[in-house]
């Protein structure tokens, strides 16, 4: 059966993902995972360029990548860049160098036509719910909102709040104060204010690593396992419960927390917080969580359902 890859970089991570399509058209999973590579890490700081280092991390990842779809006999690699490559002004610099070391173009999106792939992804990977919904993939540079009714989607947009931002701009990756994580969580709310207003959803859908880790973590997944991830509810409480838990520990402690990738340690307060004021916003104690991302969209969009 016919193999396909794609690949979506990331502002924080790069995912990975190799599909074998069936005769009846359905996929299998080959490979799924995602490296953190922090392509976007200082890019405030840069001036609004990524650096050379995150350029070479970033780089190495994708040509493994790469390479690995080759060895399980994918025809094609498909890749994707998103908010961080949009913002950054030497991005066309860095697309040049992936190009010469991985074989591999890698083409940046809207910020709408990741709402798209999002809505795709949970159609193919959750089917979609009746009565109306709201899909939210929360990232490191940005947030994609897909509102929809059963198969017809009524509006897309993506909002310049992202865990890593935020995580550098209020100092979130260590121990805060209670008044600096509230003046954190005040200026999400009013980048978010886009939702101001909304008519609350039938259904609200959760994706990205922030919604899967803090799923993994309530879990207690000492080793991820997307199958559980995939669907589950997570609460409002929950959600509550670890930002407490990560505000009052360091990067370090909270690598310790059983179910959270290390890597993410010191973006996933920021995330939590994102997550909860979409949560506030759209007025819903609880949020189904879908492990399947943009990757997955862009499986289907490109390779066919």
């Amino acid at each position: 059966m016919p193999r396909y890859a794609v690949i979506d970089v990331g502002t924080n991570s790069v995912k990975f993902h190799v599909g074998e399509r069936g005769a009846g058209g359905g996929w299998t999973t080959v490979v799924d995972r995602a490296e953190v590579t922090r392509l976007g890490e200082g890019l405030a700081a840069t001036g609004g360029e990524f650096s050379p280092e995150a350029m070479e991390r970033t780089t190495a990842a994708i040509a493994g990548m790469v390479a690995e779809a080759r060895q399980t006999g994918a025809r094609t690699v498909a890749a994707v860049g998103t908010m961080g490559m949009r913002t950054a002004r030497n991005s066309e610099a860095f697309i040049d160098q992936v190009a010469r070391r991985a074989g591999v173009r890698i083409e940046v999106i809207s910020g709408a036509e990741e709402g798209r792939l999002a809505y795709l992804a949970v159609k193919s990977g959750l089917g979609l719910a009746d009565g109306s919904m709201v899909i939210f993939d929360t990232g490191g540079g940005s947030s994609q909102f897909t509102f929809g009714r059963g198969a017809t989607v009524t509006e897309q947009f993506s909002v310049n709040v992202g865990a890593v931002r935020f995580t550098e701009k209020y100092g979130l990756g260590r121990m805060v104060s209670r008044a600096d994580l509230q003046r954190a969580i005040d200026a999400m709310a009013a980048d978010l204010a886009r939702l101001d207003g909304v008519e609350a959803p039938d259904t609200l859908v959760g994706m990205g690593g922030a919604v899967t880790n803090l799923t993994a973590v309530m879990l207690g997944l000492a080793t991820y396992d997307p199958n559980a991830v995939q669907g589950a509810r997570l609460s409002r409480p929950e959600v509550e419960r670890q930002i407490e838990l990560y505000s009052s520990r360091p990067a370090e402690a909270r690598r310790q927390v059983v179910g959270l990738q290390p890597k993410r340690a010191d973006v996933i307060l920021a995330g939590a917080c994102i997550v909860r004021t979409v949560m506030d916003k759209l007025r819903k104690d609880s949020l189904s969580v879908s492990d399947h991302g943009l990757r997955h969209g862009l499986l289907v969009d490109r390779f066919g359902t």
